[in-house]
């Protein structure tokens, strides 16, 4: 996904309607006579962990998984496009600062008596 053309707060309004979220992998464990077995893999204070999922929540888990994916995908558009802005606000006052001639404390060699 290419960064998001959305204003900041279009962006902000996005993340605040996610209302679950789960990071991490749905994985499918091992397959059982009744069909696959799931687990939930994440990175939890530097290590990975498992997570058993039950068939019955492996939708609502992978939909889970997503929102923290799209959640991830929102706050990085959100946070590129700040520094977007105070880059492009930065450079215009340093071009303001720059644009006036000779500041009144710079002096030319021939200007000392």
């Amino acid at each position: 996904m290419g960064m998001n053309t959305t204003n900041p707060a279009k962006l902000l309004e996005q993340i605040a309607k996610i209302q679950h979220m789960e990071p991490g992998k749905l994985c499918v464990m091992r397959k059982g006579p009744d069909g696959p077995y799931y687990n939930l893999q994440c990175r939890e204070g530097g290590k990975t962990v498992s997570r058993y999922v039950p068939r019955d929540q492996v939708e609502a888990v992978a939909e889970h998984t997503a929102n923290h994916q799209e959640f991830r995908t929102l706050v990085e558009d959100y946070a590129q496009q700040l520094i977007d802005r105070t880059r492009r606000e930065r450079l215009e006052g340093a071009k303001k600062k720059t644009s006036g001639g000779l500041s009144s404390g710079r002096r030319t060699k021939n200007s000392n008596p």
